[in-house]
């Protein structure tokens, strides 16, 4: 029984798709794929300002803003001053209550800084819209760092701290700043940070430098949630452990960050209680499984996205510099700063320059690849180098009491950043303290990417480096001891071998480019059909059996596609390769067919005709192919997924071809590729009679 209300809107659907294949407007793939290759080339000229606005400054702001809402609780849970009786230090003087009015500052700073952190978990979230959650965040962010700012003025403007004169406190001698007056300064310069980021923030969107809105994955929002997560779980470590040794809470506090970022100084601070010790087992196991989840996604979230914005900028102007440094004269390119390549353009037909410029824009890819993590190891190891140097600096300052030397200081703060805790110095001042686990919780995103980053770099080099040295010791590659130190010993001269490198060989690309294409058209087909195809002759062949072979094709490559998605690396396909899979894509537009959209940039279809320089044209106004802002490889995606969701939408379009046609007839150009043409041209003659060769003489 037919349902008619299915029925219509069944007409109405093909009411809508079929004026995009009669020419009047592009397949909806076609239309958001050009809009994807949009958005990236906007994403190349996006500055790195607004690119840092969008996605670096609500990542820092979701990860610092907990961190000073825990601060502030320090500052307001726990006295300001300390009363130090004759003959003690600090540690062991007794708290002065904090005047009423401080309390009531310190409690409506904390307030408007959760107002602005909630609002910011809800903007992240998507729970709350961005024009509404940004003015909120900003304002709070700034007006809690402003009371913070006041009640630490107001506070340190008395010589006293607000002590009475005839109180035994009152002298200078008497009376100490604690830990929590420290917390209350640190989370003011944390706020006021945030409140900065926000705002830059918040300037992009309204100055329509990015779409209003955090340029954030989902699991780049988790961040934040794994932040807060971890800073609840020290808090209420170092509540409970204050409780069951009876130390301070920020003591325990403390103890817990030593505990959990597996410092451990030994310093006066250790549990002495059985629950104590037996509590410490699953706090520390918990603590390290956030930590771990925190350094995973600081690892794979920020460092994979600055890592490809790095990569495109660096690109995007390796190009360029490749581009116009083409000098005809000396038929050179310049594809790094002491590499150079053939270029030689004045004989060159389409494919050819093709093939030329994809080789060139490989090693432009090679050089920028090298680039960018050197350059990533620069920007890690100068932060690295001012936590432990700045940090440093601010031990020996705190610590003035204990006598410590600026190189003491530097010794400890390296002990500590490479978590070896010797416990010979650690600090004992509240300044000290407080700041120890600031500069301590800097130092895991800090010292993450640093490791991440040398291990790109360095630790790649250097096991290269011992691979070489076992080929020409212990380790003989398989060409021999002589040969493998020749290639060594010309890899490391400065000769032009070292950094020239041939374009491709004329009379190797002749036979290549027909041959591949032709042997992996033929994969396709069964050894029965090859027969039968061949027999039948070229007038044995239809539109329509060549169009079913050109679907069977598009299917089974899409298929083994899917089987490269999970590569990694991710794979880089040859030049044949590409050629292969732009042939397949490449549709032919004919007279009728003037908007018939093409999934190929321009400059490479077949039908190109582009082939040499244009006389009296500059270098960088010349027409390229794969050197062009068009290329494939400059694309934001893995070869992979552009190679693949682009046949993915030639198959669908030849599907919808079909079902508009009549009579099951293909509406629309000729399949790029048709079995037709392997048999015309005797290409599928010659496959088979290599494969039975090879058969013959066992290779198969």
């Amino acid at each position: 029984m037919n349902d008619p209300g299915a029925e219509t809107a069944i007409d109405k659907a093909e009411e809508e798709i079929e004026p995009q294949f009669d020419g009047q407007s592009d397949p909806e793939p076609v239309k958001k794929d050009r809009e994807a290759r949009e958005k990236q080339r906007h994403d190349y000229r996006d500055p790195s300002l607004w690119w840092f606005a969008s996605t670096g400054c609500p990542l820092l702001a979701g990860t610092f803003g907990p961190l000073a809402n825990a601060f502030s609780v320090c500052a307001l849970v726990r006295s300001w001053r300390v009363y130090i009786p004759p003959g003690q230090n600090e540690n062991y003087g007794s708290r002065i209550s904090d005047p009423a009015w401080l309390l009531a500052i310190n409690g409506l700073s904390l307030f408007f800084a959760l107002i602005a952190n909630t609002a910011l978990l809800l903007n992240m979230s998507r729970r709350l819209r961005f024009n509404i959650a940004q003015p909120i965040s900003v304002i709070g962010f700034f007006i809690a760092g402003v009371l913070l700012l006041v009640a630490i003025t107001v506070f340190t403007d008395s010589p006293t701290y607000h002590l009475p004169l005839d109180s035994p406190a009152a002298p200078a001698e008497a009376h100490a700043l604690t830990a929590a007056y420290y917390f209350a300064i640190q989370a003011a310069v944390i706020y006021f940070i945030v409140t900065g980021l926000m705002a830059l923030t918040a300037w992009g969107a309204w100055m329509k430098h990015f779409a209003g809105g955090f340029r954030l994955t989902m699991a780049q929002r988790t961040l934040m949630l794994q932040t807060m997560s971890f800073v609840v779980y020290l808090l209420l470590g170092a509540l409970i452990f204050s409780h069951l040794e009876g130390w301070e809470y920020l003591d325990a506090l403390y103890w817990a960050d030593l505990t959990l970022l597996t410092i451990g100084l030994g310093s006066d601070f250790s549990p002495k209680t059985h629950a104590g010790r037996t509590l410490v087992i699953f706090f520390a196991i918990g603590g390290i499984i956030i930590i771990g989840l925190v350094i995973g996604s600081i690892r794979t979230l920020v460092l994979d996205r600055g890592k490809r914005k790095l990569s495109a900028r660096i690109m995007e102007k390796k190009r360029l510099r490749a581009i116009n440094s083409v000098s005809p004269r000396k038929n050179r390119i310049r594809v790094s700063r002491f590499g150079t390549m053939k270029f030689d353009n004045d004989e060159l037909d389409p494919p050819k320059r093709r093939e030329l410029e994809f080789n060139v824009m490989r090693k432009v890819q090679a050089c920028a690849e090298r680039d960018r993590k050197w350059m990533a190891l620069s920007i890690s190891l100068t932060a690295a180098m001012s936590l432990w140097l700045l940090g440093a600096l601010v031990f020996f300052k705190a610590e003035y009491q204990q006598d410590w030397t600026y190189f003491q200081t530097l010794y400890f703060t390296y002990i500590c950043l490479l978590t070896i805790g010797y416990g010979d110095f650690y600090p004992q001042s509240f300044s000290g303290k407080a700041f120890f686990v600031l500069w301590t919780l800097l130092a895991v995103p800090t010292l993450t990417i640093l490791i991440s980053d040398m291990s790109d770099t360095v630790v790649a080099a250097f096991s290269n480096l011992t691979m070489w040295v076992g080929t020409l010791t212990v380790l003989p590659g398989e060409h021999g001891f002589r040969a493998s130190l020749k290639m060594a010993a010309r890899q490391l001269s400065t000769g032009e071998s070292a950094h020239y490198a041939k374009g491709p060989d004329d009379a190797e690309h002749d036979r290549t480019v027909v041959d591949d294409i032709t042997e992996r058209l033929a994969v396709h087909l069964e050894e029965t059909e090859m027969a039968e195809a061949i027999s039948a002759g070229e007038g044995g062949h239809t539109d329509d059996r060549d169009r079913h072979f050109y679907h069977v094709v598009l299917a089974r490559e899409v298929r083994r596609l899917m089987h490269d998605l999970a590569a990694d690396p991710p794979k880089k396909y040859s030049w044949q390769e590409w050629e292969y899979f732009l042939r397949l894509m490449d549709t032919e537009e004919g007279e009728d067919d003037e908007n018939q959209a093409n999934l190929v940039p321009e400059a490479l279809r077949q039908a190109s005709t582009i082939g040499r320089f244009k006389k009296g044209v500059k270098a960088k106004e010349q027409t390229w192919t794969w050197l062009g802002q068009d290329s494939p490889l400059l694309s934001y995606k893995s070869e992979t997924e552009w190679v693949l969701e682009r046949l993915g939408t030639t198959l669908e379009n030849e599907l919808q071809l079909i079902r508009l046609g009549k009579d099951g007839e293909r509406k629309g150009p000729a399949p790029p590729v048709r079995l037709s043409e392997l048999v015309r041209s005797g290409g599928l003659k010659s496959f088979m009679e290599r494969r039975e060769k090879q058969k013959s003489n066992g290779d198969v």
